[in-house]
């Protein structure tokens, strides 16, 4: 879900509940029952246009959390990468000593 859709889809619930409290006291007002109230096809669409709403802010608060949470790890590695010290670099000295006598036993035994 789009998180800059938070502010519609609250607006969205905000109708759907200020519609559905209109209904069910224009029900009670006609002396309509309980159970007749819950049949009303008008009041279940406007309850699942609550449950659509619930369900994409929940959707979105998840995502934020998510982003949170990224962020904070990328912090931490990068804060982690900084304090770390560098690594001693590797002292060649001792390798090329190495592969020079290396070199020279080759030329010694061509010759």
């Amino acid at each position: 879900m789009n998180l800059k859709a938070r502010n519609y889809v609250e607006n969205h619930k905000k109708v759907a509940v200020d519609t559905l409290s209109a209904r069910t006291a224009l029900l009670s007002d006609k002396g309509v029952d309980e159970a007749a109230m819950r049949r009303d096809p008008s009041i279940r669409k406007i309850k699942a246009t609550i449950r659509k709403a619930n369900f994409r802010l929940a959707s979105i608060a998840a995502q934020e959390k998510l982003n949170v949470e990224r962020l904070q790890d990328r912090e931490r590695k990068t804060a982690e990468k900084n304090a770390a010290p560098e690594a001693p670099a590797v002292k060649k000295g001792k390798e090329d000593a190495v592969r020079k006598e290396k070199k020279d036993k080759k030329k010694k035994m061509a010759v």
